[in-house]
Protein backbone atom coordinates (compact mmCIF):
# COMPACT_ATOMS: atom_id res chain seq x y z
CA UNK A 1 0.00 0.00 0.00
CA UNK A 2 1.31 3.41 -0.95
CA UNK A 3 2.06 5.72 1.98
CA UNK A 4 -0.38 8.59 2.45
CA UNK A 5 2.19 11.24 1.58
CA UNK A 6 2.61 9.82 -1.91
CA UNK A 7 -0.21 11.98 -3.19
CA UNK A 8 0.67 14.56 -5.81
CA UNK A 9 -0.23 17.71 -3.97
CA UNK A 10 1.38 17.20 -0.57
CA UNK A 11 4.90 16.24 -1.71
CA UNK A 12 6.48 19.43 -0.38
CA UNK A 13 4.37 19.59 2.77
CA UNK A 14 5.17 16.02 3.74
CA UNK A 15 8.86 16.48 2.97
CA UNK A 16 8.90 19.33 5.46
CA UNK A 17 7.02 17.20 7.99
CA UNK A 18 9.54 14.39 7.54
CA UNK A 19 12.40 16.79 8.25
CA UNK A 20 10.91 18.82 11.09
CA UNK A 21 13.48 19.66 13.75
CA UNK A 22 16.44 19.50 11.36
CA UNK A 23 18.28 22.46 9.94
CA UNK A 24 18.23 22.96 6.17
CA UNK A 25 21.94 22.13 6.06
CA UNK A 26 21.25 18.75 7.68
CA UNK A 27 18.31 18.18 5.37
CA UNK A 28 20.38 18.52 2.23
CA UNK A 29 23.31 16.47 3.51
CA UNK A 30 22.14 13.70 5.84
CA UNK A 31 20.06 10.60 5.05
CA UNK A 32 16.63 9.87 6.44
CA UNK A 33 13.90 7.39 5.56
CA UNK A 34 10.67 9.06 4.45
CA UNK A 35 8.76 5.97 3.33
CA UNK A 36 9.02 2.23 3.63
CA UNK A 37 10.68 0.30 0.85
CA UNK A 38 7.93 -0.50 -1.65
CA UNK A 39 6.75 -4.04 -2.19
CA UNK A 40 8.18 -5.72 -5.25
CA UNK A 41 5.69 -5.42 -8.08
CA UNK A 42 5.36 -7.48 -11.28
CA UNK A 43 8.26 -7.00 -13.66
CA UNK A 44 7.51 -4.76 -16.61
CA UNK A 45 8.26 -5.59 -20.23
CA UNK A 46 10.99 -2.95 -20.08
CA UNK A 47 12.67 -4.54 -17.05
CA UNK A 48 12.48 -7.96 -18.73
CA UNK A 49 14.16 -6.50 -21.81
CA UNK A 50 16.86 -5.01 -19.59
CA UNK A 51 18.00 -8.53 -18.72
CA UNK A 52 18.53 -9.50 -22.34
CA UNK A 53 20.36 -6.49 -23.77
CA UNK A 54 23.69 -4.76 -23.38
CA UNK A 55 22.09 -1.33 -23.66
CA UNK A 56 22.59 1.02 -20.71
CA UNK A 57 19.72 0.82 -18.25
CA UNK A 58 18.31 4.29 -17.58
CA UNK A 59 15.42 6.05 -15.85
CA UNK A 60 14.59 9.48 -17.25
CA UNK A 61 13.25 12.13 -14.89
CA UNK A 62 11.82 15.00 -16.90
CA UNK A 63 9.55 18.06 -17.11
CA UNK A 64 8.50 18.26 -20.79
CA UNK A 65 9.17 21.02 -22.09
CA UNK A 66 10.26 21.48 -25.69
CA UNK A 67 13.83 20.26 -25.29
CA UNK A 68 12.69 17.47 -22.94
CA UNK A 69 10.42 16.21 -25.73
CA UNK A 70 13.42 16.02 -28.07
CA UNK A 71 15.45 14.32 -25.34
CA UNK A 72 12.79 11.68 -24.77
CA UNK A 73 12.52 10.94 -28.48
CA UNK A 74 16.32 10.67 -28.76
CA UNK A 75 16.51 8.29 -25.80
CA UNK A 76 13.63 6.05 -26.84
CA UNK A 77 14.94 5.79 -30.42
CA UNK A 78 18.54 4.97 -29.48
CA UNK A 79 19.47 1.29 -29.13
CA UNK A 80 22.30 2.23 -26.78
CA UNK A 81 19.74 3.04 -24.06
CA UNK A 82 17.26 0.74 -22.36
CA UNK A 83 14.68 3.12 -20.89
CA UNK A 84 13.26 1.32 -17.87
CA UNK A 85 10.93 4.15 -16.81
CA UNK A 86 10.11 7.80 -17.27
CA UNK A 87 9.18 9.97 -14.28
CA UNK A 88 7.55 13.38 -14.53
CA UNK A 89 8.24 16.38 -12.31
CA UNK A 90 6.97 19.95 -12.16
CA UNK A 91 9.46 22.34 -13.69
CA UNK A 92 9.15 23.94 -17.10
CA UNK A 93 5.38 23.67 -16.58
CA UNK A 94 3.16 22.38 -13.76
CA UNK A 95 2.90 18.62 -13.27
CA UNK A 96 -0.58 18.50 -14.80
CA UNK A 97 1.10 19.50 -18.09
CA UNK A 98 4.47 17.76 -17.88
CA UNK A 99 2.98 14.35 -17.07
CA UNK A 100 0.63 14.20 -20.10
CA UNK A 101 3.46 15.46 -22.29
CA UNK A 102 5.67 12.58 -21.14
CA UNK A 103 2.86 10.14 -21.90
CA UNK A 104 2.43 11.71 -25.35
CA UNK A 105 6.12 11.20 -26.17
CA UNK A 106 5.91 7.52 -25.18
CA UNK A 107 2.96 7.04 -27.52
CA UNK A 108 4.58 8.96 -30.38
CA UNK A 109 7.64 6.71 -30.16
CA UNK A 110 5.49 3.54 -29.88
CA UNK A 111 7.11 2.73 -26.54
CA UNK A 112 4.07 2.20 -24.37
CA UNK A 113 5.94 -0.66 -22.71
CA UNK A 114 7.84 2.01 -20.73
CA UNK A 115 6.10 2.87 -17.42
CA UNK A 116 5.54 6.58 -16.79
CA UNK A 117 5.09 7.79 -13.22
CA UNK A 118 3.86 11.04 -11.74
CA UNK A 119 6.20 12.76 -9.32
CA UNK A 120 6.61 15.95 -7.31
CA UNK A 121 4.17 18.76 -8.07
CA UNK A 122 6.36 21.40 -6.39
CA UNK A 123 9.92 21.93 -5.17
CA UNK A 124 10.89 20.54 -1.77
CA UNK A 125 10.46 23.75 0.21
CA UNK A 126 10.16 26.63 -2.27
CA UNK A 127 7.34 28.13 -4.28
CA UNK A 128 6.90 26.74 -7.74
CA UNK A 129 8.51 28.59 -10.66
CA UNK A 130 7.77 27.63 -14.28
CA UNK A 131 9.01 28.64 -17.74
CA UNK A 132 5.97 28.80 -19.99
CA UNK A 133 7.53 31.92 -21.51
CA UNK A 134 10.12 29.62 -23.13
CA UNK A 135 8.06 26.48 -23.80
CA UNK A 136 4.55 27.78 -24.43
CA UNK A 137 1.54 27.26 -22.22
CA UNK A 138 1.30 23.59 -23.16
CA UNK A 139 5.05 22.93 -22.94
CA UNK A 140 5.32 21.99 -26.62
CA UNK A 141 5.58 25.41 -28.18
CA UNK A 142 1.81 25.58 -28.62
CA UNK A 143 1.67 22.52 -30.89
CA UNK A 144 -1.58 20.66 -30.24
CA UNK A 145 -1.05 16.94 -29.89
CA UNK A 146 -3.87 14.48 -29.10
CA UNK A 147 -4.47 13.67 -25.42
CA UNK A 148 -2.54 10.57 -24.36
CA UNK A 149 -4.48 7.32 -24.37
CA UNK A 150 -2.27 5.64 -21.79
CA UNK A 151 -2.11 6.62 -18.13
CA UNK A 152 0.62 6.87 -15.54
CA UNK A 153 1.38 3.93 -13.28
CA UNK A 154 0.12 4.12 -9.70
CA UNK A 155 3.57 4.31 -8.12
CA UNK A 156 4.90 7.73 -7.24
CA UNK A 157 8.03 8.65 -9.22
CA UNK A 158 10.34 8.38 -6.21
CA UNK A 159 8.87 5.01 -5.32
CA UNK A 160 9.33 3.72 -8.86
CA UNK A 161 12.93 4.97 -8.98
CA UNK A 162 13.72 3.16 -5.72
CA UNK A 163 12.11 -0.09 -6.81
CA UNK A 164 13.81 -0.31 -10.20
CA UNK A 165 17.25 0.74 -8.96
CA UNK A 166 17.13 -1.76 -6.09
CA UNK A 167 16.06 -4.50 -8.52
CA UNK A 168 19.17 -3.75 -10.61
CA UNK A 169 21.81 -2.58 -8.10
CA UNK A 170 24.81 -0.91 -9.71
CA UNK A 171 23.26 -1.04 -13.18
CA UNK A 172 20.84 1.90 -13.53
CA UNK A 173 21.78 5.44 -14.53
CA UNK A 174 19.34 8.22 -13.63
CA UNK A 175 18.97 10.94 -16.26
CA UNK A 176 17.73 14.19 -14.70
CA UNK A 177 16.34 16.69 -17.20
CA UNK A 178 14.35 18.96 -14.88
CA UNK A 179 14.45 20.12 -11.28
CA UNK A 180 15.90 17.26 -9.24
CA UNK A 181 13.01 17.01 -6.77
CA UNK A 182 12.06 13.41 -7.60
CA UNK A 183 15.66 12.24 -7.39
CA UNK A 184 16.13 13.99 -4.05
CA UNK A 185 12.94 12.44 -2.66
CA UNK A 186 14.12 9.00 -3.73
CA UNK A 187 17.58 9.47 -2.20
CA UNK A 188 16.13 10.78 1.06
CA UNK A 189 13.58 8.00 1.33
CA UNK A 190 15.88 5.02 0.83
CA UNK A 191 19.27 5.30 2.60
CA UNK A 192 20.79 2.50 0.54
CA UNK A 193 19.72 3.92 -2.80
CA UNK A 194 22.81 6.05 -3.50
CA UNK A 195 25.14 3.05 -3.39
CA UNK A 196 22.83 1.13 -5.73
CA UNK A 197 22.73 3.86 -8.44
CA UNK A 198 25.33 3.42 -11.17
CA UNK A 199 25.51 7.14 -11.99
CA UNK A 200 23.47 10.29 -12.50
CA UNK A 201 23.60 12.23 -15.78
CA UNK A 202 21.84 15.55 -15.60
CA UNK A 203 21.11 18.67 -17.54
CA UNK A 204 21.55 21.51 -15.12
CA UNK A 205 23.89 23.98 -13.63
CA UNK A 206 26.67 26.06 -15.06
CA UNK A 207 30.19 27.10 -14.16
CA UNK A 208 29.86 30.21 -16.33
CA UNK A 209 26.73 31.99 -15.12
CA UNK A 210 23.03 31.25 -15.10
CA UNK A 211 20.03 31.81 -17.35
CA UNK A 212 17.42 32.71 -14.72
CA UNK A 213 19.67 34.79 -12.50
CA UNK A 214 23.28 35.77 -13.15
CA UNK A 215 24.22 32.86 -10.89
CA UNK A 216 21.71 30.05 -11.42
CA UNK A 217 20.55 27.81 -14.25
CA UNK A 218 16.79 27.13 -14.30
CA UNK A 219 16.65 23.53 -13.02
CA UNK A 220 18.85 24.25 -10.01
CA UNK A 221 17.19 27.63 -9.42
CA UNK A 222 13.76 25.98 -9.15
CA UNK A 223 14.85 23.51 -6.47
CA UNK A 224 18.34 24.22 -5.10
CA UNK A 225 17.78 22.03 -2.05
CA UNK A 226 17.03 19.03 -4.24
CA UNK A 227 20.11 19.71 -6.36
CA UNK A 228 22.23 19.92 -3.21
CA UNK A 229 20.94 16.54 -2.00
CA UNK A 230 21.87 14.97 -5.33
CA UNK A 231 25.36 16.49 -5.48
CA UNK A 232 26.06 15.42 -1.89
CA UNK A 233 24.82 11.86 -2.47
CA UNK A 234 28.27 10.50 -3.46
CA UNK A 235 26.72 9.04 -6.62
CA UNK A 236 29.00 9.64 -9.64
CA UNK A 237 27.55 12.64 -11.50
CA UNK A 238 27.89 13.88 -15.06
CA UNK A 239 26.76 17.51 -15.38
CA UNK A 240 25.83 18.84 -18.80
CA UNK A 241 25.10 22.48 -18.11
CA UNK A 242 24.87 25.84 -19.80
CA UNK A 243 28.62 25.86 -20.42
CA UNK A 244 27.94 23.56 -23.39
CA UNK A 245 24.18 23.60 -23.99
CA UNK A 246 24.31 27.26 -24.99
CA UNK A 247 26.31 26.10 -28.02
CA UNK A 248 23.63 23.80 -29.48
CA UNK A 249 21.08 26.12 -31.07
CA UNK A 250 18.53 24.55 -33.39
CA UNK A 251 18.82 26.01 -36.90
CA UNK A 252 16.68 25.98 -40.04
CA UNK A 253 18.53 23.20 -41.93
CA UNK A 254 17.87 20.73 -39.11
CA UNK A 255 14.20 21.67 -38.97
CA UNK A 256 13.94 21.06 -42.72
CA UNK A 257 15.46 17.60 -42.26
CA UNK A 258 12.85 16.80 -39.60
CA UNK A 259 10.08 18.10 -41.86
CA UNK A 260 11.29 15.92 -44.74
CA UNK A 261 10.78 12.70 -42.76
CA UNK A 262 7.38 11.06 -42.38
CA UNK A 263 7.43 8.98 -39.19
CA UNK A 264 5.50 10.02 -36.09
CA UNK A 265 8.49 11.24 -34.04
CA UNK A 266 9.75 13.33 -36.97
CA UNK A 267 6.36 14.94 -37.54
CA UNK A 268 6.00 15.77 -33.86
CA UNK A 269 9.58 17.06 -33.56
CA UNK A 270 9.26 19.12 -36.73
CA UNK A 271 6.02 20.73 -35.57
CA UNK A 272 7.45 21.59 -32.15
CA UNK A 273 10.69 22.88 -33.68
CA UNK A 274 8.90 25.06 -36.21
CA UNK A 275 6.57 26.49 -33.55
CA UNK A 276 9.30 27.31 -31.06
CA UNK A 277 11.44 28.86 -33.80
CA UNK A 278 8.50 31.09 -34.76
CA UNK A 279 8.12 32.07 -31.11
CA UNK A 280 11.81 32.99 -30.94
CA UNK A 281 11.52 35.13 -34.05
CA UNK A 282 8.37 36.73 -32.70
CA UNK A 283 10.30 37.83 -29.62
CA UNK A 284 13.09 39.32 -31.72
CA UNK A 285 15.58 36.55 -31.02
CA UNK A 286 18.20 36.14 -33.76
CA UNK A 287 19.47 32.72 -32.68
CA UNK A 288 17.58 29.48 -32.48
CA UNK A 289 16.12 27.60 -29.51
CA UNK A 290 18.70 25.83 -27.39
CA UNK A 291 18.23 22.06 -27.05
CA UNK A 292 19.67 21.63 -23.57
CA UNK A 293 18.17 18.30 -22.54
CA UNK A 294 18.92 16.06 -25.55
CA UNK A 295 22.57 17.08 -25.26
CA UNK A 296 22.61 15.52 -21.78
CA UNK A 297 21.08 12.32 -23.18
CA UNK A 298 23.71 12.25 -25.93
CA UNK A 299 26.41 11.98 -23.25
CA UNK A 300 25.32 8.37 -22.72
CA UNK A 301 24.93 7.56 -26.40
CA UNK A 302 27.97 9.27 -27.91
CA UNK A 303 30.32 10.46 -25.14
CA UNK A 304 32.77 11.74 -27.79
CA UNK A 305 30.36 14.59 -28.60
CA UNK A 306 31.30 16.24 -25.30
CA UNK A 307 34.54 17.01 -23.50
CA UNK A 308 34.55 16.56 -19.72
CA UNK A 309 36.70 17.74 -16.84
CA UNK A 310 36.65 16.68 -13.18
CA UNK A 311 35.27 19.17 -10.65
CA UNK A 312 34.05 19.31 -7.10
CA UNK A 313 30.59 20.84 -7.49
CA UNK A 314 28.37 22.12 -4.70
CA UNK A 315 25.04 23.92 -4.88
CA UNK A 316 24.38 27.22 -3.14
CA UNK A 317 21.12 27.08 -1.17
CA UNK A 318 21.34 30.10 1.14
CA UNK A 319 22.07 33.11 -1.03
CA UNK A 320 19.30 35.58 -1.79
CA UNK A 321 20.82 36.31 -5.19
CA UNK A 322 22.86 33.12 -5.67
CA UNK A 323 20.49 30.28 -4.65
CA UNK A 324 20.80 27.48 -7.17
CA UNK A 325 24.30 28.44 -8.26
CA UNK A 326 26.53 25.46 -9.06
CA UNK A 327 30.00 26.24 -7.76
CA UNK A 328 32.87 24.18 -9.12
CA UNK A 329 36.35 23.71 -7.70
CA UNK A 330 38.99 22.49 -10.14
CA UNK A 331 41.49 21.85 -7.34
CA UNK A 332 41.89 22.26 -3.58
CA UNK A 333 41.85 23.51 -1.00
CA UNK A 334 38.08 23.87 -0.65
CA UNK A 335 37.42 27.10 1.21
CA UNK A 336 34.15 28.62 2.43
CA UNK A 337 33.22 32.07 3.67
CA UNK A 338 35.03 33.27 6.79
CA UNK A 339 33.00 33.30 9.99
CA UNK A 340 31.55 36.59 11.20
CA UNK A 341 33.54 38.33 13.93
CA UNK A 342 30.91 37.75 16.61
CA UNK A 343 29.89 34.29 15.43
CA UNK A 344 30.21 31.53 18.05
CA UNK A 345 31.26 29.05 15.39
CA UNK A 346 34.80 28.64 14.18
CA UNK A 347 35.92 29.49 10.66
CA UNK A 348 35.45 26.36 8.52
CA UNK A 349 38.75 24.61 7.93
CA UNK A 350 40.00 23.90 4.43
CA UNK A 351 38.84 20.62 2.92
CA UNK A 352 40.84 18.24 0.78
CA UNK A 353 39.84 18.38 -2.87
CA UNK A 354 37.84 15.39 -4.10
CA UNK A 355 36.07 15.57 -7.45
CA UNK A 356 32.41 14.51 -7.43
CA UNK A 357 31.32 15.51 -10.94
CA UNK A 358 32.36 15.17 -14.55
CA UNK A 359 31.44 18.56 -16.00
CA UNK A 360 30.94 19.03 -19.74
CA UNK A 361 33.18 21.91 -20.85
CA UNK A 362 33.09 21.65 -24.64
CA UNK A 363 30.83 20.21 -27.35
CA UNK A 364 30.80 19.29 -31.04
CA UNK A 365 27.45 20.83 -32.06
CA UNK A 366 27.36 19.40 -35.59
CA UNK A 367 27.96 15.86 -34.34
CA UNK A 368 25.23 16.32 -31.74
CA UNK A 369 22.63 17.52 -34.24
CA UNK A 370 23.50 14.75 -36.71
CA UNK A 371 22.87 12.22 -33.94
CA UNK A 372 19.64 13.87 -32.80
CA UNK A 373 18.09 14.33 -36.24
CA UNK A 374 19.19 10.93 -37.54
CA UNK A 375 17.75 9.10 -34.54
CA UNK A 376 14.42 10.95 -34.66
CA UNK A 377 14.03 10.57 -38.43
CA UNK A 378 15.29 6.98 -38.46
CA UNK A 379 18.23 7.73 -40.73
CA UNK A 380 20.87 5.15 -39.76
CA UNK A 381 23.54 6.21 -42.28
CA UNK A 382 25.22 8.74 -39.97
CA UNK A 383 24.88 6.96 -36.63
CA UNK A 384 28.43 5.63 -36.49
Amino acid sequence: MKPDWFQRTPDRRMFLKATTGSAIAAMVHGPSRAFAAPDRLPRTEASHRAETTTAAKVIIDTDPGVDDAFALMLAMRSPELNVLAITAVAGNLPLEITLPNALRMVEICDRTDIPVASGAAAPLIRRQVTASYAHGENGLGGVKLPPPKITAVKEHAAELICRIVLEHPGEVTLIGLGPLTNLALALRSEPGLAKAIKSIVLMGGSLSGGNVTPAAEFNFYVDPEAASIVFNSEVPITMVGLDVTRKVELTEPYILQLEAATNKPSRAAAGIARAIMASYRGHGEKGGPTLHDPLAVSALIRPDILTFESYRVQIETNGLITAGESVGWKRGPIRYAAAFENSPGATPSDETFTANTQVAVDVRPDAFFRLLVDRITGNTQNNG
